[in-house]
C-alpha cells in the first residue's frame, strides 16, 4: 500500500474526497482501533436511519477518548449532533468520512462549531506512486487509487461515470431530471480548464441556463469538480473574474466524455494543466504550501497566467506548457504579470526536459521537477 502524503490529526475531523481516492483504505491503515459505522454499509444505513438513537447508544458503551470512525457520514448528517455531544461529554475523537458535501451544506446542520478540522483527500501524487508513476498513464487514466488497482481502467472508469449518476445523483435526489443532468455531463467535461459558458451549455444540454449553475454546483459539491478564481489585484490591465473550471482528475474528465484509447492531440492540453491544477490543490490540502490558487488573465492583450499561489502577500505564478519545445511565445503571460507586487517566481511548467532560466528569471521545469520541489517543501 502507498503511503498517502495527508497527516494523521490528532482531534476530531472531517476527512471528505471524491470517490475511490482512498480515504476508507487510509482510515483503516491509520486508525486500526478505532470503532468503525460504515453507512456505506446499506444494512448499517436503514438501522440507524429507523432508529438514530442507537447510534447514540454505541457511542454510550465506548471508553472515554476513543477513536470513532463514521464513513459516508453525508449519508445521515443529522448524526453530527450527537457526534458533537459526545466529543464534549466523553472526549471521543471522531474522522468523519464523505465524498459528497451537498448534503452536509444543505441540511445546515451541526457542523461542530469548528471543533473538528477540515481535511481533504485527493488521487495520487508523484510523490506518492514513487517510481510507480507515469505521466502518460496519469493523463489518460488520472490518479484515483480505485483506477490504479484495475487490471481493466478503461472499464473500471466507465462504471465510476455510471456509479456517480446511480449513488451520488440519483440516490440523493439532487436532481429532478436526470436524462438532462446526464446529457450534461459529457458537455461540462469539454471545459475541464476552461471558463464556463453556461448559455452554450444549457443550450447543448437542453436545459435552462439556472439549470446548469445549480448542475455545476452539484458537480463542485459532490467533490468531483473544483473552481480557480480569477485573481483580483489592481494591475494595469482589467482582470477577468470568472472563474476556471476543473475536473479532480483526468481519468473522469475522459470517462464523462466517454474517452477511450489514446490521448489525441486536442485533449492534451487540458489534461496537462488540469493536472497541474491538482498536484497544486492536493499540496495546498495536504502542506498548506499556500493560501489560495488563483489565475491572472489580462483581456485587453489576451494574455493569462495559469495560476498564481498566494501566501500572506507573496505570489508565485505558474504557466503550464503541453508542448516539447521551448518558445519565447511560452513567457507572454509571465512577462505580463511581471510587476504584480509581492511576485517573488515565476515559473512555465512543461511535461519533460530539461530545467532553464530565461535571462530576466523566469524558470522552465518538467513536471517531474515541479512534484519534486513541491514534495521538498513547496515553492
Amino acid at each position: 500500500m502507498y503511503k498517502r502524503c495527508l497527516q494523521v490529526p490528532q482531534r476530531s475531523f472531517f476527512l471528505l474526497g471524491p470517490r475511490g481516492s482512498g480515504k476508507s483504505t487510509w482510515l483503516r491503515a491509520n486508525f486500526p482501533d478505532a470503532h468503525v459505522i460504515d453507512l456505506l454499509s446499506e444494512e448499517h444505513y436503514q438501522r440507524l436511519l429507523a432508529q438514530p438513537g442507537r447510534f447514540a447508544d454505541e457511542l454510550r458503551a465506548l471508553e472515554p477518548g476513543r477513536w470513532v470512525v463514521v464513513d459516508e457520514i453525508q449519508r445521515l448528517p443529522s448524526l453530527l449532533n450527537e457526534v458533537h455531544r459526545f466529543g464534549e461529554e466523553k472526549q471521543l475523537r471522531f474522522a468523519l468520512c464523505g465524498s459528497s458535501a451537498r448534503k452536509l451544506k444543505r441540511a445546515g446542520v451541526n457542523l461542530l462549531a469548528g471543533r473538528a478540522l477540515p481535511r481533504a483527500m485527493h488521487p495520487f501524487v508523484p510523490e506518492e506512486l514513487g517510481d510507480h508513476f507515469n505521466l502518460e498513464a496519469a493523463l489518460r487514466y488520472g490518479l484515483l487509487p480505485i483506477v490504479g488497482d484495475s487490471s481493466e481502467p478503461d472499464e473500471t472508469l466507465a462504471a465510476y461515470a455510471r456509479l456517480y449518476l446511480k449513488e451520488e445523483i440519483q440516490a440523493e435526489a439532487a436532481v429532478r431530471n436526470l436524462p438532462g443532468f446526464a446529457r450534461f455531463l459529457p458537455i461540462a467535461a469539454l471545459y475541464h480548464g476552461q471558463t464556463v459558458n453556461t448559455s452554450n451549455i444549457a443550450r447543448e444540454a437542453g436545459v435552462a441556463r439556472t439549470t446548469v449553475s445549480g448542475y455545476l454546483d452539484i458537480l463542485e459539491e459532490t467533490l468531483l469538480c473544483f473552481r480557480v478564481p480569477g485573481f483580483e489585484a489592481k494591475l494595469r490591465v482589467r482582470e477577468r473574474k470568472l472563474p476556471k473550471w476543473y475536473w479532480c482528475d483526468s481519468g473522469i474528465v475522459r470517462a464523462m466524455r466517454g474517452s477511450r484509447g489514446a490521448i489525441v492531440p486536442e485533449e492534451r492540453g487540458a489534461l496537462f494543466e488540469g493536472l497541474v491544477a491538482q498536484l497544486l490543490r492536493a499540496y495546498r490540502d495536504y502542506t498548506g504550501m499556500c493560501d489560495n490558487i488563483t489565475y491572472w488573465s489580462a483581456e485587453s492583450r489576451n494574455t493569462e497566467v495559469d495560476f498564481i499561489l498566494t501566501t500572506g502577500q507573496k505570489h508565485v505564478a505558474i504557466e503550464v506548457k503541453s508542448g516539447a519545445n521551448v518558445t519565447d511565445k511560452w513567457f507572454a503571460g509571465l512577462r505580463a504579470v511581471a510587476p504584480l507586487a509581492g511576485l517573488e517566481r515565476r515559473i512555465v511548467v512543461y511535461p519533460t526536459g530539461p530545467t532553464l532560466r530565461t535571462e530576466d528569471g523566469i524558470e522552465v521545469m518538467p513536471f517531474a521537477g515541479l512534484a519534486r520541489v513541491l514534495a521538498e517543501g513547496g515553492l
